[in-house]
């Protein structure tokens, strides 16, 4: 569906020196949710994710394995859109940082903050961390137990002394603030905001924006003695999906500046300051919103390969499944936070939500339809306040999650859809259309008939977080494509009586919990 109004999504774009993990999941799930979201309700969608392929540890990565750096990131790249195939990530585009067009975009942005006086020659002493591929001030070096110095994130930090191109980042402080306080919605949540604007308050240095002791990265323009530092580069990818520098192209027209871009709390600092910095300077209009998520724990423990405790997503969705994993990544934890992730949680949410509120619910809906009713949709008599009460829960629901999701409050979202979900389960127990088959049977479809409608409003929403479950329950609500679009919510496009239903199926099945304790 294709409609006047632009949503432009990104994802960071992904380090290739390790195999995805949950974290990367996670991310871009957010990010496919919302695109899914604004696609169904009519907008031009443009999602973007990909991977983030120069920098010192991406070359050093490479000359340890004794291959090429182009070689090490063809492979590594594969994986996460290997991922993406997996869970079925609705992307527009993956992007290189070692295509062409990318370099192209950096050395255009390089050429305009030159010409715009922000950028200068000059020589960088001071602390870096390759893992961090960042610089750091004295101030915010801690010491390790050996007596070494490291980074916040603790990583190893060394003394790099090397000619440098600056930006002159200390020269939009000022505005900066001003920018974040005109736009208080710009850095999401609110804890994270206040981090930021500390930071920025705390005094901006120059950054420095190239470097000369390794090659691999894109060359700076006049001068192929640098290379760009990789944030500068990396960051440009969501220019570079657009056309840019080509302003008048159709894709930049259509969705710059960004709506959102997703990051992780690690990488907030490169998205609200610098970039925007970057973007002002060069005299680009900045991005509408930057939110940065929590990180998991598994069981309480941080996640690390030396511990070895990685959460891989492809064993999630081999042993659970992938609407499940989908689900329940988004619904355990308030978006935003640190989360924990438990087995045993995964198992009670799939298991109590996933099958027994939302999957019994359509299953005893649909088969008592089908035993009762000729496997057609039933007919509706005269609505009572109750049935009405549950048609207007549902009927609600589009406007309060939209509201939601714009938040990027997706556990609040999935906690709206099962409030009328536990709703249907508290109605058809009430309403005991079973008996109503004996006693009252023009009543009975009635009933069915409100439940069925209410199980369209709720699969309708939930194709954009467990689309394939949601397909098949529209599937057997007997509705096409065209049927499963926001444009057909509510009364308007109501269930209409009579019409075929094929048999029905099971949607989400339980899990065996003995299994878990077995693994």
């Amino acid at each position: 569906m294709t409609g006047s109004r632009s949503y432009y999504v990104t994802t960071p774009i992904y380090y290739v020196n390790d195999r995805p993990h949950i974290g990367h999941a996670y991310t871009t799930l957010a990010c496919d949710v919302l695109a899914r979201f604004k696609r169904l309700d009519g907008y031009r969608v443009m999602f973007l994710t990909g991977t983030d392929e120069h920098g010192q540890k991406v070359e050093k990565s490479a000359h340890a394995k004794g291959i090429d750096p182009q070689v090490f990131t063809d492979e590594v790249s594969q994986n996460f859109r290997d991922l993406a195939s997996v869970m079925k990530y609705s992307h527009d585009d993956f992007i290189r940082t070692t295509e062409p067009r990318h370099k192209a975009a950096c050395a255009a942005l390089w050429k305009r903050l030159v010409d715009r006086g922000d950028i200068y020659a000059g020589k960088y002493a001071g602390w870096y961390a390759v893992r961090d591929e960042a610089f750091y001030a004295e101030s915010e070096l801690q010491t390790a137990p050996d007596g070494t110095r490291i980074a916040p994130t603790g990583a190893p930090v060394e003394w790099v002394e090397e000619p440098s191109y600056f930006f002159r980042l200390s020269a939009w402080q000022d505005k900066l603030l001003r920018f974040y306080d005109e736009h208080p919605d710009f850095i999401a949540p609110e804890s994270r905001r206040n981090e930021v604007i500390s930071f920025v308050q705390g005094g901006l240095q120059d950054l420095s924006v190239s470097r000369t002791t390794f090659r691999w990265g894109v060359p700076v323009p006049g001068d192929s003695e640098h290379i760009m530092y990789v944030w500068l580069d990396a960051l440009t990818n969501y220019l570079t999906a657009t056309g840019y520098p080509d302003t008048g192209h159709e894709r930049y027209k259509a969705f710059w500046p960004a709506d959102l871009h997703m990051v992780g709390k690690d990488i907030l600092r490169f998205h609200a300051v610098y970039w925007p910095a970057f973007l002002m300077a060069a005299d680009l209009p900045l991005p509408k919103r930057v939110f940065a998520h929590g990180w998991w724990t598994n069981e309480g423990q941080k996640i690390s390969k030396s511990l070895g405790n990685v959460i891989d997503p492809y064993e999630l969705v081999g042993t659970f499944g992938l609407d499940q994993t989908r689900y329940f990544l988004l619904r355990e934890v308030p978006f935003g936070n640190d989360g924990v992730f438990s087995r045993q949680a995964f198992v009670r949410r799939m298991n109590t939500e996933l099958a027994n509120d939302l999957g019994n619910l359509v299953q005893r809906t649909l088969s008592m339809i089908a035993k009762n009713c000729s496997g057609k949709v039933p007919e509706v008599g005269v609505l009572e306040d109750s049935d009405r009460h549950m048609l207007d829960s549902a009927y609600s629901l589009l406007d309060v999650l939209r509201e939601q999701l714009d938040r990027q409050a997706f556990h609040e979202a999935l906690e709206s859809i099962w409030v009328v979900v536990r709703a249907a389960n508290a109605y058809v127990d009430h309403q005991a259309p079973w008996s109503l088959r004996k006693t009252d049977p023009k009543r009975m479809e009635t009933v069915l008939w409100v439940l069925a409608e209410s199980i369209r409003q709720v699969a309708l929403l939930m194709q954009a977080f467990v689309p394939d479950g949601a397909g098949r329950i529209l599937d057997q609500l007997g509705l096409g494509q065209e049927q499963r679009g926001f444009d057909t919510f509510g009364p308007r496009f109501a269930l209409v009586t009579g019409s075929d239903l094929p048999a029905p199926q099971g949607i989400f099945p339980r899990y065996a919990e003995e299994e878990v304790v077995r693994s």
